[in-house]
């Protein structure tokens, strides 16, 4: 008895211990920095980001630590470093603000530990397969190259039977592009795609309709199926057509591939090399029955050679002879030998740049696996009219360091001299430079520098001030080029490297990236809204054209006047906000009409829409209930919506059962007026259905 008395007040005695770890431990996540607490650089890919956070959970989560009572703590901080991390929008606010600038709750859920162990990340170890995400899937689709593309879900089960099978990338590695689409982080793209069950397997090419994979997902299946859309064209040769097709070829800059053999095909299938169609023309000879033109070409049979366009005939050093079957050999070997892209110099820079669009690579001296990628681009752009080149940074430093050019980059070159020019800061992969280059191409997007920088112009300029290791600055790239493409003639839209350009940023004081400036006249206007070419155009608009405003103020304050004949403020809201468990218990599972504004606290263009939007709710009242959502609060609500854009304006009717699609119908307008009208004419279209869907379930009581 005298033992357990004294036993009693140990855990009493512990209490202020446990509460001084749980303490520490949360003064220790707060002073911490969310990409030291990952472990990852500032300037870290979502994809490195998610592998760091992946080998965490595998050892800080709760499950892994029974024992620790300040696991949990431990890891929602790293779990909403994570949070913030992974998502573009939240990174710049991290970056521009810190914490303060963060919905609180941000990151308050985890998943279990075997869910980060068998169902997280599932391709990111896999060098083999791309994973691909809403802000490259486009690029990376209509790149020119061939993509089987496997749209998974974490969580089922056939998706990791399907990842076994997806070992046939490395044998088609060579051949077609393997790329992997998460629609648990990109619902709104796989919802665009009509991805509907999971996987759901794919060939895009571009230009032409995706063909769907339905059979058993074997390899070879998956082999077969993926061949059929090769389309290299092998092209017999005899004596009334060789030379003819040689010089062509030539002439164009393009190598031949020829195979000599006694029986019809040869041995170089479509399969061999496919990826250097256009690069190379794969031609085969029969000597058996052109016996003296296999000996011109001092063969006889059982040969295949490599002729690049530089080489005569009877230059054997030039021509590449293969000794191999293996079409992984086969390729390397001849992207290996096929002629560099056209040097430039500095004598011949400016010449060159006037007149044609060009992609030029900038390089200091040493030459990698990704010269010979470059390589591919010819190909790739000739379509476009564009030119690809390359400049010896090492040999023409005085060149490179006129244009700031510090290392290994690509930059596209727009035909109006050497000044104009934009630096590509995308991913480093043919893809995604191809894709960059078509649309730089279009855009008025310039690189600036001190020299050119429109401190003193009296056109209007867009400048956004950025770092390239900086992600949501990367993200905003291709929306100003689309912005610049609307305001041509109006705007002029140029970017400036920090990283480079110190003083010219601290001039202006710039403290986060990015940050757009607006440079009209003797004025500076910060753009602090939504990264979208939508919310730029619109922000420019108002600039550019104030009385736009004031109308719109003008017909807010008379509705607002007719409406409530006194103060706003002293009258009940119309609209309700909703949140995650309202949003699903009264919309998605409700017996009434929504309609909602998909909002963020800091954006501007929303907070112009609020007023608008309780002035359709007001009209609609009785008809239709108004909600609101704000998406900084509730993101995962909002992505699980397919909101992309800030405010979004959506539809949810009623349609006599429960409603499983979260992203409603989307209605594309700010105005009221025209709202309100919309939405009427669809409650007009379901009037008859919603009729006869009640006549259905309920047959006694219709008929009563």
């Amino acid at each position: 008895e005298e033992a357990s008395l004294s036993l009693w007040p140990r855990p009493v005695r512990l209490m202020p211990l446990l509460l001084l770890v749980i303490l520490m431990a949360a003064v220790w996540a707060e002073n911490r920095d969310y990409y030291d607490l990952l472990g990852v650089s500032r300037e870290a890919t979502t994809r490195e980001i998610r592998r760091a956070f992946k080998q965490l959970a595998l050892t800080m989560h709760p499950d892994k630590n029974p024992g620790d009572p300040s696991a949990h703590d431990k890891f929602l901080q790293v779990n909403r470093a994570y949070e913030v991390l992974k998502d573009e929008d939240l990174r710049k606010k991290y970056d521009k603000y810190g914490e303060k600038g963060l919905d609180e709750q941000q990151g308050g859920r985890y998943e279990s530990w075997n869910y980060y162990r068998y169902d997280f990340g599932i391709y990111d170890d896999d060098l083999e397969i791309i994973t691909l995400d809403s802000g490259d899937f486009e690029a990376a689709v209509n790149s020119g190259e061939i993509w089987f593309i496997n749209f998974y879900f974490p969580r089922c089960s056939h998706c990791h039977q399907c990842c076994s099978s997806l070992e046939f990338s490395k044998e088609m590695d060579g051949v077609i592009r393997i790329g992997a689409v998460n629609c648990g982080d990109n619902n709104h793209l796989c919802r665009r795609k009509g991805i509907n069950s999971y996987p759901s397997l794919f060939i895009y090419r571009a230009g032409q309709r995706p063909e769907k994979f339905n059979g058993e997902r074997t390899k070879d299946n998956l082999v077969r199926f993926s061949m059929q859309f090769i389309t290299t064209t092998v092209t017999q040769l005899w004596q009334a057509n060789v030379f003819s097709e040689i010089e062509k070829a030539f002439a164009s800059g393009v190598s031949w591939l020829i195979t000599f053999c006694s029986d019809t095909g040869g041995n170089i299938s479509t399969f061999d090399l496919s990826e250097s169609d256009g690069l190379v023309k794969v031609g085969w000879m029969d000597c058996t029955t052109e016996e003296q033109l296999c000996a011109s070409f001092q063969v006889t049979t059982g040969a295949t050679a490599l002729y690049p366009p530089e080489s005569a005939l009877d230059k054997q050093d030039s021509i590449l002879w293969l000794n191999t079957l293996d079409s992984k050999e086969i390729y390397n070997q001849v992207i290996n030998h096929l002629p560099d892209l056209e040097l430039l110099t500095s004598d011949s820079f400016q010449t060159k740049l006037t007149r044609h669009r060009w992609l030029i690579s900038f390089t200091f001296g040493d030459r990698s696996a990704t010269s010979n990628e470059h390589k591919k681009l010819q190909a790739f752009l000739r379509n476009d009219h564009i030119q690809v080149g390359r400049v010896d940074c090492t040999a023409d430093s005085k060149l490179c360091q006129s244009l700031y050019i510090h290392k290994p980059c690509v930059a596209v070159f727009k035909g109006l001299g050497i000044h104009d020019f934009e630096i590509h800061h995308g991913k480093d992969v043919l893809y995604n430079i191809v894709g960059f280059a078509r649309d730089s191409v279009r855009a008025h997007v310039t690189t600036l520098r001190p020299d050119n920088f429109p401190s003193n112009k009296k056109e209007p300029w867009l400048v956004d001030f950025f770092a390239p290791w900086c992600p949501p600055c990367r993200a905003l790239l291709p929306e100003l080029r689309k912005a610049s493409i609307q305001l041509a003639g109006q705007m002029k839209f140029g970017t400036l490297d920090c990283t480079i350009h110190h003083s010219l940023c601290s001039m202006y004081n710039i403290q986060a990236y990015p940050t757009t400036v607006i440079f009209n006249g003797s004025s500076l206007h910060e753009y602090e809204g939504q990264h979208t070419a939508d919310g730029i155009l619109e922000f420019i608009q108002v600039l550019l054209h104030p009385q736009t405003l004031f109308n719109v103020n003008v017909i807010k304050l008379i509705n607002s006047v007719l409406l409530m004949s006194r103060d706003y403020s002293s009258l009940p809201r119309a609209s309700v906000d909703l949140t995650p468990e309202s949003f699903r218990s009264l919309v998605l599972l409700g017996q009434d009409h929504w309609v909602l504004d998909f909002y963020a606290p800091w954006c501007g263009p929303c907070q112009h829409f609020a007023p608008e939007f309780e002035v359709l709710a007001r009209i609609l009242k009785g008809e239709v209930r108004a909600g609101k959502v704000d998406c900084q609060a509730h993101y995962q609500t909002c992505q699980s919506a397919g909101i992309t854009a800030y405010p979004s304006v959506r539809f949810y009717p009623y349609r006599g059962t429960r409603r499983y699609e979260q992203s409603g119908e989307h209605i594309n307008s700010r105005d009221a007026n025209v709202i309100t009208d919309t939405v009427r004419q669809r409650l007009k279209q379901l009037s008859p259905q919603l009729h006869n869907k009640l006549k259905v379930m309920c047959p006694r009581q219709m008929s009563l």
